[in-house]
């Protein structure tokens, strides 16, 4: 049986790191996209309608963080899980594929390791495109913490997807099958449940950034947003925009967490445009 969500493994540091390919090295800024955080995520089900739209004309990558899909699921007892060990994971991830400077893609968890990138190791980062990003300081929204808190259960599952999507088309059975299954992969619950462990508030604070240090970062960034999250509140993006010197927002109305698989048509031109302008 074909699994489209495994795609080629590279060593990154200590870690084996899953990540999917597309496009071809045309002499572009390659893209790396940075999934989120919730439970039976992976690159695949992030950017899986998202990639086939951007290899056309740039070269793209999608990794699997650890802990998460297919990459290395260590446990808390044998790592530091938190915004140091994924931000090193993609410094690492570049350096062995001999990607000297990307465009960074993250959503929601993946907006705030792009930002932490960035800051770390500014000449690595060309572009960001954030979606639904956390990164700013703030209380645990009601919607992260019952995403972080999931519970293992097909029901559950089919809760924490229903406050994804705006758009109930997307929150299919198919699709809550899928997630729960990813979900009880080897690894995956004990490694997920100890990344966000209670009180919460601390791990949203551990991928959250001072203003101050936000500000520093002079990327050229496009801020994208639904309108209707529920789980990290388009707020952010306002915030971030008014901190963000070389920044644009743009909010899709009728749009929940889930942008790249509710609007994945436009948000893929929207990267497509943003990566070609000088």
């Amino acid at each position: 049986m074909s699994r489209p969500e495994i795609g080629k493994s590279v060593k990154t540091g200590e870690f084996t790191t899953n990540y999917l390919e597309v496009g071809e090295n045309n002499g572009g800024v390659p893209l790396v996209f940075i999934h989120g955080s919730g439970p039976g995520v992976s690159a695949y089900a992030n950017w899986r309608l998202v990639l086939p739209e951007v290899g056309v004309d740039n070269h793209a990558y999608a990794l699997d963080m650890v802990g998460f899909g297919y990459s290395d699921k260590p446990t808390g007892d044998e790592v530091d899980f938190g915004i140091d060990l994924w931000t090193q994971q993609i410094l690492d991830f570049l350096d062995a594929l001999d990607i000297e400077k990307a465009n960074l893609v993250g959503n929601s968890f993946g907006g705030s390791l792009a930002i932490s990138v960035a800051l770390k190791a500014p000449d690595r980062v060309n572009k960001i495109i954030t979606m639904g990003a956390m990164g700013v300081e703030m209380d645990m929204p009601y919607g992260l913490n019952e995403v972080w808190g999931y519970k293992g259960t097909r029901e559950h599952m089919a809760e924490l997807i229903d406050l994804f999507a705006y758009d109930k088309k997307f929150a299919s059975e198919e699709l809550i099958t899928v997630r729960h299954e990813a979900s009880q992969e080897p690894g995956f619950h004990e490694a997920f449940s100890s990344m966000f462990p209670h009180p919460r508030q601390s791990s949203a604070d551990n991928l959250s950034f001072p203003d101050e240090e936000i500000k520093k970062i002079k990327h050229k960034t496009l801020l994208v947003h639904g309108r209707e999250d529920k789980v990290v509140p388009v707020e952010n993006s306002y915030r971030l925009i008014n901190l963000l010197e070389n920044s644009d927002l743009h909010i899709f109305g009728k749009c929940g967490h889930w942008v790249q698989i509710e609007k994945s048509l436009e948000f893929s031109t929207l990267v497509n445009d943003f990566v070609k302008e000088d």
